[in-house]
């Protein structure tokens, strides 16, 4: 497993929780929490006994969005005259922050979000590349950077439309609001509120192992061909879904899916 000063990863049975972990600064994104999430997505989509991952958060929030200090250091091009070179350079560092967030859309396991307390800026980018998000009722969310002087240019303006709409991701980027838990539910931002962490906590957990115990092949599968058809037309989607499903039929899961039904019991997966 990756070691990171950011996040702290625990696997459990079939399911790994990928916790970010700086809670003195409310989680907030500093270059480790940038740089270390493509190998630990990549550890954990190469892991056979890992099915599910649920991302979740240590201390009072999820996160309070970029650490614009800390990572002052590590991108002097923000400070520096603005001709082309400096620009040119600028790009690969946008690049690879943007790829914190696309590691976890392109991870094969499905990921659920479990959000308490703050969830702006960049920990909005993090949950809207996961697949299922679940809040807590003191989660607030925001699209923050038009307050703050920039474009969001790591995701949020990609997904978030996918997931609450055209009309709705743009109120949000435009007026940079924070919006409570009980809007994020209206505008499908989030599946469900939970009263509390430990709820929301329980709640993922059982996501994840009712997730778990269906075959890994299909779901995986159907990852697969719901993020290809993003953006694309039905027939384009029938193409490909055709393509993946003659490629994983027949399998040892399906043929055990049709024993346990015969034998009355519950399917044990293996992934074959």
């Amino acid at each position: 497993m990756t070691e990171s000063s950011y996040y702290l990863v625990e696997k459990k049975g079939e399911v790994a929780w990928v916790y970010l972990n700086r809670p003195e600064k409310k989680n907030a994104m500093h270059m480790p929490a940038w740089q270390d999430a493509p190998a630990i997505y990549a550890d954990l989509d190469a892991d056979p006994d890992i099915r599910v991952i649920v991302v979740a958060a240590k201390g009072p929030s999820f996160c309070a969005g970029i650490d614009l200090m800390g990572m002052m250091g590590a991108m002097p091009e923000l400070m520096e005259e603005q001709k082309g070179g400096v620009k040119w350079r600028f790009i690969p560092k946008i690049k690879m922050l943007q790829e914190t967030m696309s590691c976890i859309e392109k991870c094969r396991k499905p990921v659920i979000a479990a959000v308490h307390g703050h969830c702006i800026g960049a920990g909005l980018d993090m949950i809207s590349a996961c697949d299922i998000r679940l809040c807590s009722a003191d989660a607030v969310f925001c699209l923050k950077e038009a307050a703050v002087g920039f474009v969001a240019d790591v995701g949020s303006l990609q997904r978030v439309p996918r997931i609450v709409g055209e009309g709705i991701a743009r109120e949000l980027a435009f007026t940079a609001k924070t919006i409570d838990a009980r809007r994020a539910r209206e505008i499908l931002l989030v599946n469900e509120v939970y009263a509390d962490q430990e709820s929301l906590m329980a709640a993922a957990e059982a996501m994840a192992l009712e997730i778990a115990a269906n075959s890994p092949l299909a779901v995986q599968a159907s990852k697969d061909v719901l993020n290809f058809g993003a953006g694309r037309t039905v027939g384009e989607g029938l193409d490909y879904v055709a393509s993946v499903s003659a490629n994983i039929v027949p399998s040892d899961d399906l043929i055990e899916a049709f024993t346990a039904f015969a034998e009355r019991r519950a399917p044990k997966f293996t992934g074959k």
